[in-house]
């Protein structure tokens, strides 16, 4: 395929094939755990990867080799190995490319679990870890040039919605020689691509936007070769294997990843707006919206502002104890992405893992509510937040 394609036939056709066996259009499930050959000379070739095939299942399999492929062709990447979550696929990473006396820098605005690593579980090991406030590009580039190995960055951030300009901060990591890594979960590879914005790597959480349906669990690393080798290895021996089940239907929510992400960012910024105009929201954060401090960063780097927004009440946690379960069309619970909207406050959700205290210091304010939008009717969005907000 060229380079020019829509986002839907992207989503569809990229890393296509027909199973050689079957001519299936829809890659099958191989339901396998080991891998049978005729001939010890070929199975020892394929063990060294001497030659192209599987062995055991938490290595490689064919399902999910498919689904690395596919995420790898969206985001313009080398190469991509899969896992069974999407913080298996951050931790798997972070160790995989981290030694002791290693220096890495991120973020304050990070998602929950992503930031203990940094702040409690990296040091532990003996990394030395800087986490820097999210917008101040400056003070990320001067930790940078202190001597960086590791640069982990998120954008835009969960759930605060902040945006870093990836190649600015992706060309100070090259210049020290430091890997460049990006969480791409919010943006998706639809709106998104950071490798070419220099990034290294990029990981999602497949579970959400890349799924979108709710029912499986998955994440995914890709970019260059020699680093996914490297992540691989890892997984290898650690063993959070995507399995190829799921594989099968992430395959399956790929295909209409492009119409589903461009429905998600319609009724995200239409929603944005429309909450900035109500006398009992104090602040909607939506890089979308003019008003947000990254939008013209945002304007450069994405081609669509992502299917989550968030905002926060007057009134605190109490109006949001209040607010929430008026809702209609929107659960609480702690996912995103899928084509239902789904609502809470971080302290249930992105950083429910963190104490009051840890959350006051990752800059996450108590009366947030993160709202991922679905694909519902924007009306019937717009009727149930007007309403709900009527109850305040």
């Amino acid at each position: 395929m060229h380079q020019n394609e829509g986002p839907s036939t992207r989503s569809v056709h990229l890393s296509r094939r027909i199973d050689p066996s079957t001519h299936a259009i829809v890659p099958p499930i191989c339901a396998n755990t080991a891998f049978a050959y005729e001939d010890i000379e070929t199975w020892r070739a394929v063990a060294l990867n001497q030659a192209p095939g599987d062995i055991y299942s938490r290595n490689s399999n064919p399902t999910t080799t498919a689904f690395e492929e596919k995420v790898a062709a969206l985001e313009r990447a080398e190469s991509a190995t899969s896992f069974a979550t999407g913080m298996a696929a951050i931790s798997t990473t972070l160790f995989a490319l981290l030694s002791p006396s290693q220096h890495a820098v991120s973020v304050r605005d990070a998602y929950g679990a992503t930031y203990l690593h940094f702040t409690q579980i990296l040091p532990r090991f003996g990394v030395i870890c800087d986490v820097c406030e999210t917008e101040d590009h400056e003070a990320i580039e001067a930790a940078i040039e202190q001597g960086c190995d590791v640069l982990y960055l998120e954008s835009p951030t969960n759930p605060t919605l902040k945006v870093l300009d990836l190649a600015r901060l992706s060309a100070a990591a090259k210049k020290v020689g430091a890997i460049a890594i990006v969480d791409n979960t919010f943006a998706t590879p639809i709106n998104q691509t950071p490798i070419a914005l220099g990034a290294d790597l990029v990981i999602h959480s497949a579970t959400k936007f890349l799924c979108g349906h709710g029912d499986v669990l998955g994440g995914v690393v890709c970019g260059r070769k020699d680093l996914v080798e490297k992540v691989y290895r890892y997984r290898e021996l650690t063993g959070p294997s995507m399995d190829a089940h799921v594989a099968f239907l992430m395959l399956r929510s790929l295909k209409t990843l492009g119409l589903r992400v461009q429905r998600h960012n319609e009724n995200a910024l239409a929603l944005a707006r429309f909450l900035e105009k109500q006398l009992k929201v104090e602040r909607v954060y939506y890089p979308g919206l003019e008003s947000h401090p990254g939008h013209e960063i945002a304007k450069r780097q994405m081609s669509g502002f992502g299917g989550v927004l968030s905002f926060e009440l007057k009134g605190g946690f109490e109006a949001v104890t209040r607010f929430l379960p008026r809702l209609r069309y929107a659960y609480m619970a702690a996912n995103l992405g899928q084509v239902e909207t789904i609502v809470g406050p971080p302290a249930t959700t992105s950083h429910v893992e963190l104490s009051d205290e840890e959350r006051a210091e990752a800059g996450v304010p108590e009366g947030l509510i993160r709202y991922a939008v679905g694909i519902e009717d924007l009306d019937d969005l717009k009727a149930d937040l007007t309403q709900a907000l009527a109850s305040l």
